[in-house]
């Protein structure tokens, strides 16, 4: 799961569907990208990261909690 995206996504206060709204792209997407159903494309993680004004990895890390189940 995607955590930082979430995080950022929490941060500034959007819903699921501001956020997808806001990059292009459906709900559905969105939901298939957080939970990694499918890849990301680089364009809308760009999109994304600019946004938030955060760089693109840090989107892309695992959160500690992520790390610490492994």
């Amino acid at each position: 799961m995607l955590v930082n995206i979430e995080v950022e996504r929490v941060r500034n206060q959007m819903t699921k569907e501001e956020l997808a709204k806001e990059i292009g792209i459906t709900l559905k997407t969105y939901y298939n990208w957080i939970n990694g159903v499918t890849a990301i494309p680089s364009t809308k993680l760009q999109k994304m990261a600019k946004f938030f004004g955060v760089k693109m990895e840090y989107l892309l890390e695992e959160s500690e909690v992520e790390k610490n189940a492994i």
